[in-house]
């Protein structure tokens, strides 16, 4: 190819704060989905968001894509809570099965299954306002270093 360097494209930056607890809050992504963490403690975390239009998929449910990040999101969630939030936790592999569309405000609830100290793996549910099992996840996600 011949012509101009290209600049470079800006992409994500790392998210950091005084507060590894509030890093969360920070986060573009979820902050784009309007995602909420209910709780993260002791393994477990509960994360919510609402359906809206953007967010909807061709037969007027909340599209899996954004479903599978909500389970992801909260399995992440609980693995950092059970280190006490000193280090972050990035997925490796995420295995999701989806049972009914989802409507109206979906939670997803995480829990810590097993940890060897490098990889923790956790399992979710996301269920409706009606409290209906939206959708299913277990995930395994590897500890690294809180971004500085």
């Amino acid at each position: 190819m011949t012509g101009a360097p290209q600049a470079p494209v800006a992409g994500p930056r790392p998210v950091t704060g005084d507060d590894p607890r509030q890093l969360f809050a920070r986060v573009p992504f979820c902050t784009l989905l309007q995602m909420r963490r209910e709780h993260s403690a002791g393994g477990r975390a509960r994360m919510s968001l609402d359906a809206r239009e953007e967010l909807g998929n061709v037969i007027g449910a909340v599209h899996g894509g954004v479903v599978s990040t909500l389970l992801d999101v909260a399995m992440a969630s609980a693995a950092v809570s059970q280190v006490d939030f000193a280090r972050t936790a990035v997925t490796l592999n995420l295995s999701t099965s989806f049972l009914e569309p989802g409507h109206g405000t979906l939670t997803a609830d995480a829990q810590v299954v097993a940890t060897d100290g490098q990889v923790v793996w956790c399992r979710a549910v996301a269920t409706d306002a009606e409290g209906r099992t939206v959708a299913r996840a277990q995930g395994s996600f590897r500890y690294l270093p809180l971004p500085r």
